[in-house]
């Protein structure tokens, strides 16, 4: 691919663009709003320079990723001649139904149209399309510019040859694709993030730890472990008797809520959202945001350096 259009300057659209451009693949970038588009360069700029200040990048690179992007209001611009879009607008299905639209009647009938959903059936977002067996989710995790996995779905009329340019063009931005074999709601990583939050937000409801105890448990123990053998690694490691052992002693234990934590609710109806109201389990004061965002951003990076 030689061209890729991203339809969202958002965090996750000014992040994927990023990733693109870094693997030499040229870019464009379309937001309705010229203010958003704005402040979608600044940000990849800024990313830029960060990972420079960690040795990913350097200057040079840096100009030549910069100009591989180009930013438009102009759909019909950023879609010209391009191979692939790339869909990174608010999760609102007829909002994306209605921009599909727009794009098919722009481009040819070979181009893949992939949307960064992670909530929204690959099924429903083309109950509309004209071709929808060109559709496809290519699930980037935030922060795009560092995490590598990408989750990649199909449905069962997605055309091979889709799911194959796809999945090339991951492993040429440097990601790691993984193919989900059917549809299912929350696709795979948000699923697991959900089971484990129910049994966290239980274990604290119970008094066994605090919100904050939780952070340090995931951080110092299993994140500290999972960040280079995953779990299943972690089962062989430990031996699948002993595995079976604890899973028959602790699956009736566990927490089976069919509705969110009280916890979650509480915090929500006093309107504490997290850094966007500057509290949730947290408190955030002026510039702590900016600051968290920027630590989270650089230890992801040293992780990455360790990875590869």
């Amino acid at each position: 691919m030689n061209r890729i259009s991203v339809i969202g300057a958002g965090i996750m659209g000014n992040g994927i663009a990023q990733v693109i451009a870094t693997a030499g693949i040229s870019v464009s970038l379309y937001d309705n709003n010229q203010l958003s588009l704005s402040k979608a360069f600044t940000t990849i700029e800024k990313n830029i320079d960060q990972m420079i200040n960690q040795s990913i990048l350097d200057e040079n690179e840096k100009i030549s990723i910069m100009e591989r992007i180009d930013g438009t209001i102009e759909l019909e611009k950023c879609l010209r001649d391009t191979d692939m879009v790339i869909e990174v607008v608010p999760e609102n299905l007829e909002l994306k139904q209605n921009i599909y639209k727009e794009i098919e009647a722009i481009v040819s009938d070979n181009v893949i149209i992939a949307s960064n959903t992670s909530a929204i059936p690959l099924s429903e977002l083309t109950e509309q399309a004209k071709i929808p067996s060109r559709f496809i989710i290519t699930h980037f995790l935030n922060p795009a510019t560092i995490v590598p996995l990408v989750e990649i779905i199909t449905q069962d009329d997605t055309d091979k040859q889709v799911l194959t340019e796809t999945m090339g063009m991951i492993k040429k931005i440097n990601k790691v694709p993984v193919h989900l074999k059917k549809e299912i709601p929350g696709a795979v990583v948000n699923r697991l993030q959900a089971a484990f939050l129910r049994e966290s937000f239980h274990l604290v409801e119970e008094g066994v730890v605090t919100l904050q105890d939780i952070d340090d448990i995931v951080k110092e123990g299993i994140g500290f472990r999972w960040g280079f053998i995953g779990p299943m690694e972690m089962v062989d490691l430990g031996g699948l008797d002993t595995w079976g052992q604890i899973l028959d002693h602790l699956s009736p234990e566990l927490n089976r809520s069919t509705k969110r934590s009280y916890i979650v609710d509480k915090l929500v109806n006093e309107g504490s959202l997290g850094i966007k109201t500057g509290k949730g389990i947290y408190e955030y004061q002026k510039g702590d945001v900016d600051r968290a965002i920027s630590k989270r951003d650089h230890d992801f990076i040293e992780l990455l350096k360790l990875k590869q």
